[in-house]
């Protein structure tokens, strides 16, 4: 059995780690971690857990939990990971950090983004992003890897394929996406209590929010030109989802099908990218609880634009589900243990 440990385990991506963990054959959680709870039974914060979780919250010392673990999952606030990891951790486990911190290649960037010093800043070239239909040969091999945030999976995928064919303007590119409350996380916010976001729904982060560079970065590399987005995010009244709205101009005449055929190219034997038929968009409520990416797309002659459309969970493929697909890599296990969860409806 592969031993995880968990630090932030009571967080919502935490917790939903501890879902997907439970259910996994081929691991056993020997460390529930979360600094806020230290000493509680896990099923007292999390009391769907009832008889199922029975150990209590640790802290995150993550130097004894490396001697326990072969994979720790930080799912913690951007800094903590980078501010803890060494070499000698390294050395006996295998990191999967679902925060920011290793995610952006250059240093600078995460500085100013997330305005923080970076604390590590010599494992930046070594981490792996994990998206793993993208950089999946490199994952297997890695021993730190930065899990992608939840809007920047939804948009890349969305567009990875036309960028890296060519098929669209890069420069023209817009990205308009909506997320559940549950990406803000778990902490208590005057602006997340459910007054403010009931019957409501409103943009944040216009123009400033933290996942445009690493969107723009990874679309940078796939169409191989610098990438400058529009990205606007917004937060609607339900607790899990995003849909993702992509517009681009085109830079040749294509057909539905010729588009369909480049999705495809790359997608078609992706177990959790499912490109729906033609006329059906993508719905939040048929991703959630489960690990898929729903994509469609619709060409738009009279304006010469593709728009393009993705759907996930945050807190799945977002978030916990490939966080667990890339320790499957990691571990040479089959890529989707753990991860067949049929989506939830209603």
């Amino acid at each position: 059995m592969i031993k995880a440990g968990i630090i932030g385990s009571t967080g919502y991506a935490g917790g939903e780690l501890v879902r997907i963990l439970t259910g996994h054959k081929e691991v056993e959680i020997v460390w529930y971690g979360s600094r806020s709870y230290v000493d509680k039974r896990y099923a007292e914060v999390y009391q769907n857990m009832f008889q199922i979780v029975d150990a209590k919250c640790m802290d995150d010392n993550m130097e004894e939990l490396a001697k326990q673990a072969d994979v720790i999952f930080t799912a913690t606030p951007q800094g903590l990971c980078a501010s803890l990891v060494n070499e000698d951790i390294l050395s006996k486990t295998k990191i999967v950090d679902l925060s920011a911190d290793f995610r952006i290649k250059d240093v600078s960037v995460y500085e100013k983004w997330y305005g923080i010093e970076h604390k590590s800043p010599q494992y930046i070239e070594e981490a792996v992003y994990g998206l793993c239909e993208i950089n999946r040969e490199d994952v297997r091999g890695a021993r730190l890897v930065a899990n992608p945030g939840c809007y920047t999976t939804c948009s890349i995928l969305t567009a990875y394929p036309l960028a890296k064919e060519g098929i669209i303007d890069m420069s023209t590119l817009i990205v308009d996406a909506k997320s559940g409350t549950s990406g803000a996380g778990r902490g208590a916010k005057l602006s997340n209590l459910f007054c403010e976001v009931n019957e409501n729904m409103k943009a944040y982060g216009v123009a400033s929010h933290r996942h445009t560079p690493e969107i723009e970065e990874q679309l940078g590399y796939a169409s191989g030109e610098k990438v400058v987005i529009s990205f606007t995010p917004h937060l609607v009244p339900m607790n899990r989802g995003i849909l993702a709205t992509e517009y681009a101009s085109l830079k040749k005449d294509v057909s539905w099908s010729d588009v369909k055929e480049i999705y495809d190219k790359y997608y078609q034997k992706e177990k959790f990218v499912r490109v729906l038929d033609e006329g059906v968009l993508p719905e939040t409520k048929w991703v959630e609880g489960s690990n898929y990416v729903d994509i469609s797309f619709k060409i738009d002659p009279r304006t010469n634009r593709i728009i393009m459309m993705g759907a996930i969970d945050n807190l799945v493929k977002g978030a916990a589900g490939q966080a667990v697909q890339n320790m499957n890599l990691m571990f040479g296990l089959d890529e989707a243990e753990g991860l067949n969860l049929v989506p939830m409806f209603p």
